[in-house]
């Protein structure tokens, strides 16, 4: 324990560790970049331990890298999906809402799993141009459904919004033109 202003206060460490090889190739930048990813190994790990390098997380990192880099161009190329989960009420069964769910399909591959490429929005902040998407197109999809007859009633639409979207400034803003733009129901919108 360490006393300061007359308050105690417990200091713990997570520490990352890499070893030099001198038959590979290693810069000290490298070498930095291998003792902060094992360093962030140990922190997942519970803090207050200690991790090596290794191969695995310069595969997760690279992994991790090229997602990001594949998420940037998503957008425009039209790999984002929105699927629709019914909310119904326990009473009766009865829908009386959708929940909107964002996906992910590069062209050509299958669904991304959501608990992989969702983190990796939320750490680069593409979360909000992506949020603000998702929020858009479900407004206008839920005003579709409405003209086209395809709802035997109003339905209730509810959309996530991230954490990092509710710190960014515009999000009033985004909201309001989601639904002045589509003509959705602002009293419907969750």
């Amino acid at each position: 324990p360490i006393n300061v202003a007359k308050r105690e206060h417990l200091v713990s460490a997570s520490i990352g560790i890499t070893v030099f090889n001198q038959h590979q190739a290693t810069d000290p930048e490298n070498l930095i970049q291998q003792a902060d990813m094992a360093m962030y190994r140990a922190k997942d790990s519970g803090r207050d331990t200690y991790a090596f390098f290794d191969a695995d997380m310069h595969r997760e990192a690279s992994r991790r890298h090229q997602l990001e880099g594949r998420m940037r161009h998503a957008l425009e190329r039209g790999e984002f999906r929105l699927f629709y989960q019914p909310k119904a009420r326990l009473s009766d069964g009865e829908v009386t809402g959708v929940e909107a769910l964002l996906r992910w399909q590069p062209e050509g591959e299958a669904l991304v799993p959501p608990n992989e490429f969702i983190p990796v929005l939320e750490e680069t902040g593409l979360i909000v141009p992506i949020g603000a998407w998702a929020l858009q197109e479900a407004c206008a999809q839920m005003v579709r459904w409405e003209q086209s007859g395809g709802l035997r009633q109003p339905l209730r639409l509810a959309v996530n919004l991230s954490a990092r979207q509710f710190r960014h400034q515009d999000l009033v803003e985004q909201v309001s033109t989601a639904l002045a733009q589509s003509g959705f129901d602002p009293r419907r919108l969750e």
